[in-house]
């Protein structure tokens, strides 16, 4: 077991103590499940919705040259973000593909990026390369901190109630110290993918299972619940949400994954930045994220490419889930532009052999 799942274990051990079970997804333990799906769901939707995302990959970025050099190989502004602020770029190849979605905070004295696990290494790796005579150190920092997520229609109202009025202080992709009840943690405020203000809890161990037991003791008239993996698959997959390693890798393009809010068109050269800027300037965009009904649930370990009666490629699905919500299997998929019109029928074959009908589902959806 190494250092990243040694340390993100012991949130994990401690809710399995509370009797919660877990499971592994590609290779990392989490909790599949805390009370019901559907009850998951519903908070994700309706109410407040806690995860522990203290799987993801965090990377220490220490020296006076930091913000520079991130600015120079990733696509948003980095240069001038200021003590306290938080901003979101891409990592890409030079040919415009995708290495690493990451967040950026600005401790001042050093700076952390948080990306996924999957995408950590190789998000370390690149920044490494390039870092010729810059006062750049790049560690590993696995351990440094827990996260935990808080989302959905009431995090804002729930977040509140328990940080104080001092939520509505913090700007929009920041953060500050928050003590409260003898618990201390970094809350850092983002609007999420559906335009809801969403929260993260950055905190040691000590302090994330009092802020975790915190919140179930005081959730009051909220729909608070803690949400698995199982029910925020099925959300981000409605969503259009992509994540690392399905999603996010270097078959794509950050404009194929809707990611183009992370993209400074206007601040110069960084890594892949003639291919992206081409692509966007010509719409040379060949594809999308859109959403598919399946005929029968698939297994998302295996690979399925799409394609039209005729046999012509359409594209490849890259996740799948069980909707609740529409009680029918779902999958997320990059398709080619033509086959993007809601209700276009596309095959799904595996790797393995197996055939399984689809149809595109126009969004948003009203679920």
């Amino acid at each position: 077991m190494n250092q990243t799942e040694t340390k993100q274990s012991e949130l994990i051990d401690y809710l399995i103590e509370e009797g919660y079970n877990e499971t592994r997804i590609d290779g990392y333990r989490v909790i599949n499940t805390y009370t019901s799906k559907e009850k998951e769901i519903e908070s994700l939707y309706t109410g407040a919705a806690l995860r522990n995302i203290s799987h993801y990959g965090l990377i220490e970025l220490k020296g006076k040259d930091v913000l520079d050099l991130l600015n120079r190989i990733s696509t948003n502004s980095t240069k001038d973000i200021p003590k306290g602020k938080v901003a979101t770029t891409l990592f890409t190849t030079d040919k415009g593909r995708i290495i690493g979605l990451g967040r950026l905070i600005n401790f001042d004295e050093y700076q952390l990026l948080v990306t996924s696990s999957e995408n950590k290494s190789k998000v370390a790796s690149w920044i490494k390369k390039y870092v010729i005579t810059d006062d750049v150190v790049v560690n590993d920092a696995a351990g440094k901190f827990n996260l935990l997520e808080l989302t959905g229609p009431q995090a804002d109202s729930f977040a509140t109630l328990i940080c104080g009025n001092v939520v509505n202080e913090i700007e929009e992709n920041s953060f500050k110290i928050i003590h409260t009840e003898n618990i201390l943690f970094f809350l850092l405020k983002f609007v999420d993918e559906i335009g809801n203000n969403k929260f993260w809890f950055l905190a040691d161990l000590e302090n994330s299972k009092q802020l975790i037991n915190y919140m179930i003791d005081n959730k009051g008239p909220f729909d608070f619940n803690l949400v698995g993996e199982e029910a925020y698959s099925e959300f981000r997959i409605l969503h259009k949400i992509p994540l690392a390693p399905n999603e996010l890798n270097d078959n794509f393009n950050p404009l194929e994954a809707g990611l183009k809010n992370y993209i400074d068109f206007e601040k110069g050269c960084y890594i892949g930045q003639e291919v992206i800027a081409r692509l966007d300037t010509y719409d040379k965009v060949q594809k999308e994220l859109c959403v598919l009904e399946l005929s029968e649930m698939i297994d998302p370990a295996e690979q399925f490419d799409l394609s039209d009666g005729n046999g012509n490629d359409a594209g490849v699905i890259t996740s799948a889930a069980f909707s609740v919500k529409l009680n029918k299997p779902i999958a997320l998929a990059y398709v080619r532009n033509k086959f993007l019109k809601d209700g276009t029928k596309l095959t799904a074959k595996s790797t393995k052999g197996k055939t399984v009908e689809s149809t595109v589902i126009s969004l948003p959806l009203d679920v």
